[in-house]
């Protein structure tokens, strides 16, 4: 899977050398070669497989029976579709993302949907890239989701509202753009706390990129950091059934959201409405009923689809196993989300023989049970991923969000010493990702999310996690979430997801409690004090 280095005393970098997929490690006085253990996401031949055969069309090695068990429990929880070899494309950085992107739109016959936290302010380019497709296609009709709070936040100057208004000002009823507001937010509370503070009571997280019959699912918004410097990942799923399921929970959301109107009285060139077509009342107004009839209309739209054949994986010749899992605490009660019962399930499996793994975000706040459940594991390797502060998005950022860089630093020391105490620093390690420092020439960012698995005595992964959620507190309670698990016997894609991770690890340092005990990584008492009265929010 991954390689790691032994315990050097020295400063230790992977570097990734070429397609042998083969790391080094590096220290500023020598290179130290390191043979590479039996994690690695190096190709390995599938088993059973014979070189006359093309490692894409064979069914690879069987599951484990700790992963049967969880399909199983998946089937029960979660709707589930078959995937066959050539359906996922792995997109590995942000160019190739914007571009595939921007070519998906212009190729579009019937629909677009785009669900975002937000649309960069700048973004004129993939504005006009809409506008072309609208132009040249009198048939395409554009649905555009994004955050209320996030989406507005410089109104009434330009704004991703103001942005999608341009469009809806040219094509009328065939743009049509939404803004999900939190019912968390409301009353008191919306009259007396601020913009941008306001944004940590819930967001509309959700990236969802689809063009007719296929669907791209990431962590990235729509703005040029995530289009040129900020890494996260990308699949495209080229299936009319899983684009037409996330169509489904893209127009539900759509339909407990406010509608983006043309105002010719307004400041900022727009107004948002509540449409009497829609499903719910106003959350700011009548939120107990708002919430009441979301859980009405999507708790269905979480539940496994009877309509479907679940023949068991293991008797069957389907070579992939796709799991949407979501998380909408704020709009369903009783909570109904699948993304956190699904992740645990998965974190379970963890502990029941010698897997391998890999969890990362950008973000390091990882939600308590999450936390135990990793640490309670028994890997050959297991490594948390996450950025360094020169490469978090809020790195000396003005406000309180310059507060967030440290306070990540507190919780992955404090996690990196209750590795040490359960005695697990040989087999877990946690690892920070640097690629240059925010807002210098040839900065990097690191914004990408997810979980690996990897079956014991095995080289590539099994499973992956995919979507939007960071896996936090706040993930879990307080914005809306759309993840996919992927569970694959296919060895090709297998090896893709490998490179992928591989791909991720490049610009990784392993960090020690040494590392943390730095003056450039000292944790002020500021900072302690608003993470406990903060965490939930971060």
């Amino acid at each position: 899977m991954f390689a790691r280095a032994g315990s050097f005393p020295l400063v230790r970098y992977y570097t990734h050398q070429g397609s042998s997929n083969i790391f080094k490690l590096r220290d500023t006085t020598r290179f130290l070669k390191q043979r590479q253990r039996t994690l690695s996401f190096a190709a390995s031949p599938a088993v059973g497989a014979s070189s006359g055969q093309g490692v894409g069309m064979m069914l690879g090695a069987s599951l484990h029976p700790a992963l049967v068990d969880l399909t199983h429990k998946l089937d029960a929880m979660s709707p589930r579709f078959s995937l066959q070899e050539g359906e996922i494309e792995i997109l590995t950085d942000p160019a190739m993302f914007y571009s595939t992107l921007k070519s998906k739109i212009l190729s579009a016959k019937k629909r677009i949907f785009l669900a975002t936290l937000y649309i960069g302010k700048t973004e004129t380019e993939l504005i006009d890239c809409l506008r072309q497709a609208l132009r040249e296609n009198p048939s395409l009709e554009v649905f555009l989701l994004i955050d209320a709070l996030r989406g507005t936040r410089e109104a009434p100057k330009t704004c991703s509202a103001s942005l999608m208004a341009s469009l809806v000002n040219e094509f009328g009823e065939r743009v049509q753009a939404r803004l999900f507001h939190t019912p968390n937010l409301r009353g008191l509370k919306k009259l007396v706390i601020p913009q941008r503070l306001n944004e940590g009571l819930g967001l509309q997280h959700m990236k969802l990129y689809a063009f007719d019959d296929e669907i791209i699912l990431s962590g990235a918004n729509l703005s040029k950091d995530y289009f040129t410097n900020r890494q996260d990942r990308y699949y495209l799923f080229k299936s009319a059934k899983v684009t037409e399921y996330y169509a489904k929970i893209f127009h539900a959301i759509s339909s407990l959201s406010y509608k983006l109107e043309i105002s010719a009285t307004d400041t900022s060139g727009f107004s948002l409405t509540w449409p009497t077509t829609n499903a719910a009342p106003e959350p700011t107004k009548r939120a107990i009923k708002f919430v009441r009839q979301a859980t009405a209309l999507l708790a269905p739209l979480l539940r496994p689809q009877q309509s479907i054949d679940y023949t068991n994986f293991e008797n069957s010749q389907c070579q992939t196993l796709f799991y949407p899992v979501s998380q909408f605490s704020p709009l369903l009660d009783p909570n109904t989300s699948t993304e956190s019962p699904a992740v645990q399930c998965l974190l379970d499996v963890l502990r029941l023989d010698r897997f391998s793994w890999m969890f990362t975000a950008g973000y390091f706040n990882i939600h308590p049970e999450y936390r135990e459940k990793l640490l309670e594991s028994n890997p050959k390797q297991g490594i948390i991923l996450t950025a360094a502060p020169e490469a978090n998005g809020f790195y000396k950022s003005p406000g309180i969000s310059g507060a967030l860089p440290p306070a990540y630093t507190l919780l992955a020391r404090n996690f990196l010493r209750d590795v040490s105490k359960r005695n697990k620093l040989n087999s877990i390690h946690l690892l920070e990702w640097k690629n240059g420092v925010l807002n210098q020439p040839g900065g990097w960012t690191y914004h990408a999310k997810g979980i690996w698995v990897v079956q014991p005595e095995e080289a590539t992964p099994t499973v992956t996690i995919i979507g939007s959620s960071n896996f936090t507190r706040r993930s879990h309670a307080l914005d809306l979430e759309s993840n996919a698990i992927i569970i694959t016997r296919d060895q090709h894609l297998r090896e893709k997801i490998g490179q992928e991770a591989e791909n991720l690890l490049k610009f990784s340092k392993e960090m020690s409690e040494t590392d943390y005990q730095q003056d450039d990584r000292k944790v002020s008492w500021s900072v302690r004090a608003a993470l406990v009265l903060l965490g939930d929010m971060l």
